[in-house]
């Protein structure tokens, strides 16, 4: 059925072809945008996947050296040297673009620590809790970039959901909405103007017969 409310007029037939054309560059743009972000996403999720197995393994030598260092010391003695050790560094959160896309980049310094800058008593402990504590500030580190990846996966995926709804929108709705407009507004054209023909040429002939 005919939309009502299109004005088949050359004005009209122009701003639709005009409308069209943009939709077609805004189509192609998207689209553009979405394989980047894409893109991008595949290669930092390949990233965090590395991160998260490297977290993992960092994690159970940790745990085991924990493990360790409760035999040798004692629970006791682990839990001590655990509430007395200093609080690690801040951890930040700064935003960075990618294609426009906000992303949250958790930053956080990490330096390793000797056994006096820990805060326990190096005197009431042994080494074995020197290396549990090792272990666990490794972890640390990899949390944060384990962190940061994760956080622009999550961004970037909820980018590209975004982006493929308005390709999808312009591609199945706008577009096909606006090409049948333009076929309707050149068809009605078409017949008003063999309307219009039609209509001299009887009246050019209804003149000729009286003129004879």
């Amino acid at each position: 059925m005919a939309d009502e409310t299109v004005k088949p007029n050359r004005m009209e037939l122009m701003n639709t072809k005009a409308k069209t054309k943009l939709a077609q560059k805004g189509h192609k743009l998207l689209k553009q945008k979405r394989d980047v972000l894409i893109m991008e996403f595949i290669q930092i999720l390949s990233k965090a996947q590395d991160v998260r197995k490297e977290l993992n393994v960092r994690m159970a030598e940790a745990y085991a050296s924990l493990g360790e260092a409760e035999a040798h010391d004692g629970i006791f003695k682990v839990e001590n040297a655990a509430l007395a050790v200093s609080k690690a560094g801040n951890v930040g959160v700064t935003v960075k673009s990618i294609m426009g896309v906000q992303v949250p980049n958790v930053e956080g310094k990490y330096a390793a620590k000797n056994a006096f800058e820990r805060g326990y008593s190096v005197s009431g402990t042994s080494a074995k809790i020197d290396e549990s504590a090792s272990a666990f500030e490794k972890c640390l580190a990899t949390t944060i970039e384990l962190a940061r990846t994760e956080n622009a996966l999550l961004r970037l995926l909820k980018e590209i959901e975004k982006t493929k709804r308005r390709v999808n929108a312009l591609e199945y709705l706008v577009m096909p909405r606006l090409k049948k407009q333009s076929r309707y507004i050149s068809m009605r054209l078409d017949e008003m103007e063999r309307e219009t023909f039609f209509t001299l040429k009887t009246i050019k002939k209804k003149m000729d017969r009286k003129e004879s």
